[in-house]
This record gives structure tokens, sequence and C-alpha cells, in this order.
């Protein structure tokens, strides 16, 4: 439930194409595509659903876990029928912990880690995101943190979470997020000495062969008329 009159998003840019790219061809064959890059503005109380009874367990947990909420909650964001806590860096491991260990959140499981790429929110353009779920409770909640392109680090959550090694190594290497702590921080799929981090907003469309370990394939423009 969402109170009357709040305001979901904040559109931050107005992209032309399927990917917004000016340096490349568009092989998507969408050029003509405008599209409205929206960010999520913060939600109120009451948050609806379960939301609001893990907020109050998470706020009356954080202390014991070495934070609170106010250090290490930016915002609240509730959008279609979805938590999502956006967490500060430098406290992303003791709120995983907590929601791993507090008998009343009890989030056993992390779904995954992913990234996301807002090559014009200056200051935040890279997210890492993270989706939890508690089996205990028949409940799902999601992590996001921001960080500046300049500084593309966050904490590693191996430590709480290890089923997040190969997670965290597929966000490195297609989005560059470097995960402090990881204790093999290395390529998944594209070679050890690739450049660039192809599902960032600003790797190359078309043009660039795509080589994965073990394979080499043409880029698109070679093996396909998009005309």
């Amino acid at each position: 439930m969402v109170p009357a009159g709040q305001k979901l998003l904040e559109v931050t840019q107005v992209r032309e194409g399927m990917f917004g790219s000016t340096d490349s061809g568009d092989t998507s064959g969408f050029g003509g595509l405008v599209t409205a890059v929206p960010v999520s503005t913060p939600a109120v109380r009451p948050f609806g659903s379960y939301f609001d009874v893990i907020a109050d367990e998470l706020a009356a947990s954080l202390p014991d876990f070495g934070t609170s909420w106010d250090k290490a909650v930016e915002k609240v964001v509730v959008d279609r029928d979805e938590l999502t806590l956006h967490i500060r860096s430098s406290e992303l491991v003791a709120v995983a912990q907590t929601l791993r260990d507090e008998p009343g959140l009890r989030f056993e499981l992390c779904l995954g880690v992913s990234g996301v790429h807002y090559p014009t929110y200056e200051g935040r353009e890279l997210h890492a995101v993270y989706h939890f779920r508690s089996v205990t409770h028949a409940r799902r909640i999601r992590l996001e943190v921001s960080m500046p392109d300049s500084n593309p680090h966050v904490p590693s959550i191996m430590s709480v979470y290890p089923t997040t090694d190969w997670h965290e190594r597929e966000t490195y290497d297609f989005f560059g997020i470097i995960f402090d702590g990881h204790p093999h921080l290395t390529r998944v799929l594209m070679p050890d000495d690739w450049q660039g981090h192809p599902q960032r907003k600003d790797y190359p469309l078309g043009g660039v062969p795509v080589e994965y370990k073990g394979a080499s394939i043409p880029p698109p423009d070679t093996r396909r008329s998009y005309k």
C-alpha cells in the first residue's frame, strides 16, 4: 500500500534508443525509442504488508550488530509490492548479518547479487543489488548500495552469505564493482585480460568481437543486417 499522493519515481534521464548509445551503431532495432529513466523516491510510513514489521525489527536489532538504522539506511523504497532498503556501503555487512541472525528477521538465503549502471546519476553511478529470502517467515527483501563510478568499492558479504561468491564475481566481471574482502575476485565469463565491463551503459554496442573463455564470437554488425 502506498499513501495517497506519495511520489514513487523521480526521472533522472530521458534516453533515446534501446540503450542510449551515442558512440556506436544501435543494432537493437529500437533506435527511435524514447525512455524516461527513473530513480525511486523514499517511501513513508506505513509501508504496508509485512514491511513495517521488518523495518521495526531491523531498527531494534542493528545496535546489537554494531550499527543503527540512521547510520545504515539511506532510504526505504516500496514499489510494486516490493521492499528495498538503500544501505550505506560501510554498514552493508552489519545489516546482512542482522538480517541473517536476528530471529525476528531470519533471512537465511541471499538469492543473488547484481549490478546496475546509471551513467548520469552523478556520484551514484553504480549500484549493487541484493535479494534475500526468509524461509522461516516467508518474506522477501532487497538491499541496494550505490557508489560513484570513480570509486566502485563495496564490502563483500561472503563472510555472511558464502553463496554470494560467484554472484559477486559476475557483478565485478560485468559492471566493474569491486567487492572488498572477496577472497578471489576474478572474472567469471570474460577473459582475465579483457578491457572494460560489458553490461555497463558506456560499453560499445557494435563492432567489438565478443570473447568468452574458450570462444570468440564476431561483432553483431558483421553477423546480421539491421537495416
